[in-house]
């Protein structure tokens, strides 16, 4: 993200939820999953706010309710000023044309009976966007600036690779020309030397259109490279968010000291003792009361049990929800 005195806020999520609800015939009372479980944070033009944690943490669940593709049971979404949570559908279509998502499986995202010219001409179809020459023009340009050959236009989704199809993708989220995109794990399916190149061209790309990113990953290598803040999630909640370099050095929250021991370390005379956690990991259908990690978490009190904790800051620019931010100074707690 290039510096600015005051860069502006172009995506604001307010205590957002998505609940799903679950009926047993054997119970009268309906259950929810806590899917989002009040989520709040905030992006800015041209950065890349990356967002890690455990399978089934409603990273994907979150990245698809801010763009509507999932009704949000509560909480609001500002993206350029305007509530996308209040919008009817006319004016989410055309707010749609200024956010666009990268899906994880690039393969089943194409539909297999269209050509790549006319999956990617699409959007400007819906969106009446130009004349049929000028969409034509457009999407063929658009394949050379992701590294594909104009030929690829007459060709079907099952002709290319896994990078080559996921490429098609983020062409096809470009071609509207939007200024926020949601990239839900787009590398993760991919080879490692393949991840890289996918990866330089979403930020090549980010240069170019003064993009904005909302990267979901599981990767923190991937997540370390590509973003300029990381919000980590657990159970539907943003436990920690930082700056990508305070965050890996000097992570505050037990749940991320977890994460990151995890992470192996390319180096067999650095030796780095893991942080092992107790139990298992709740379920978003019974969610535990108080803070959602205290059954894991070595430095539980009584208070965590009882009381959710609320994001608190503890430097600039770095916040964690942890009742250990009002005992301890802005250190990490004690190993």
């Amino acid at each position: 993200m290039s510096s600015r005195t005051k860069p502006e806020k172009i995506l604001e999520v307010r205590g957002l939820k998505k609940y799903y609800p679950v009926k047993s015939p054997f119970e009268f009372k309906r259950r929810y999953v806590h899917a989002v479980n009040d989520v709040s944070f905030h992006l800015y033009e041209g950065e890349t706010y990356g967002l890690v944690g455990e399978s089934g943490c409603g990273k994907s669940t979150l990245g698809r309710t801010i763009l509507r593709l999932e009704e949000p049971t509560a909480g609001e979404v500002i993206f350029q000023g305007r509530n996308l949570s209040a919008l009817s559908r006319k004016e989410l279509r055309e707010a749609r044309k200024h956010m666009q998502m990268i899906f994880q499986d690039p393969y089943s995202s194409l539909n297999p009976r269209y050509r790549v010219g006319d999956l990617i001409r699409e959007s400007l179809v819906i969106h009446r966007i130009g004349t049929k020459k000028e969409q034509t023009e457009r999407v063929i340009e658009l394949l050379g600036k992701v590294g594909l050959q104009p030929d690829a236009y007459f060709r079907y989704p099952h002709e290319f690779s896994g990078g080559q199809r996921q490429r098609i993708v983020i062409a096809r989220a470009l071609i509207v020309q939007p200024r926020l995109i949601v990239c839900d794990e787009p590398v993760s399916a991919l080879d490692v030397s393949i991840q890289a190149q996918v990866l330089n061209l979403l930020k090549e790309l980010q240069e170019e259109y003064r993009l904005t990113y909302l990267f979901i990953a599981h990767d923190i290598s991937v997540v370390r490279y590509i973003s300029d803040r990381i919000g980590v999630m657990y159970l539907g909640r943003i436990a920690e968010e930082a700056p990508t370099e305070r965050l890996l050095t000097s992570p505050f929250h037990p749940y991320t000291q977890a994460l990151l021991s995890a992470v192996p370390v390319p180096d067999p005379e650095t030796k780095q003792e893991p942080v092992r956690l107790q139990g298992e990991i709740p379920s978003p259908l019974h969610p535990p009361s108080g803070c959602a990690f205290h059954p894991r978490c070595p430095y539980a009190s009584e208070r965590c049990r009882r009381e959710i904790p609320r994001l608190k800051e503890i430097a600039e620019g770095h916040l964690a929800a942890c009742h250990l931010t009002d005992e301890l100074p802005a250190e990490r707690p004690p190993q």
